[in-house]
């Protein structure tokens, strides 16, 4: 039995397909998922959260001398410090005693200290802390006092990457707690030590954040003090822009 349709019928289901399509074209597409996060990075002290494991500076962090005990960054009174390898003696921050050249903490550990003095080169011309690589377990919080709600961890590495250790390659992934899934994003990009702000690439992403893509701005903030740290803390600021 052949069933004739009307061709009225016909022409308003093509009209009605035509509108939607054009309406869909001419709604402008809704904001980019916009969120924030806060990166401490905390160095020595007794509860570090990212560790140098390469390189000269990595070696001074860990105390890595041939059948030695561990007594610090700094010699003892009247103690005599011990050489690197290409004779350059350790350069530390005397403060909480990190090497200098560590770390993501602009000019306190890069190029000039606190005090203004150059910090040393190796007889490569290049800087100690070149090709360091710090692997991190970093806490990310709502605000940017490290006592303010946790929002997950970061834990990832970067690797000094510039000769005059201006720079940081970081690649890392931002595990965020209290999503029902894996919800993790995964960074990768180049953080300039000094500079008000870096960008970072958002290249994949699991759970809530499946098929997720583009940048992060990162800045450097000076940390409150609200929360004591005996560590060298460095504080990131990071914005997310994500699109699917």
């Amino acid at each position: 039995m052949m069933i004739k349709q009307s061709p009225f019928l016909l022409l308003t289901a093509i009209f009605l397909f035509t509108v939607s399509v054009f309406a869909a074209a001419l709604d402008p597409a809704p904001e980019d998922p916009i969120f924030e996060l806060y990166m401490h990075d905390i160095l020595g002290g007794g509860s570090p959260t990212a560790r140098p494991i390469t390189g000269l500076l990595g070696n001074i962090y860990n105390g890595q001398v041939p059948f030695a005990k561990q007594i610090g960054f700094t010699p003892p009174e009247n103690g005599i410090a011990i050489p690197n390898a290409n004779g350059a003696l350790p350069t530390v921050n005397g403060i909480n005693g990190v090497p200098l050249g560590t770390g993501l903490s602009g000019t306190a550990y890069s190029g000039q200290n606190l005090n203004g003095i150059q910090t040393q080169l190796g007889p490569d011309g290049l800087s100690l802390g070149f090709g360091t690589i710090t692997v991190i377990d970093d806490i990310l919080t709502s605000g940017p006092d490290l006592g303010s709600q946790p929002l997950g961890k970061a834990q990832g590495v970067y690797v000094a990457s510039s000769g005059d250790g201006s720079t940081q390659m970081m690649a890392f992934t931002a595990m965020l707690e209290g999503g029902e899934y894996n919800d993790n994003l995964n960074f990768y990009g180049i953080y300039r030590i000094g500079s008000a702000m870096s960008h970072l690439s958002v290249t994949g992403g699991t759970g809530r954040f499946k098929n997720a893509c583009g940048f992060a701005e990162v800045r450097p903030l000076i940390p409150s003090g609200q929360h004591f740290v005996d560590g060298a803390e460095s504080l990131l600021r990071i914005i997310v822009h994500l699109k699917y």
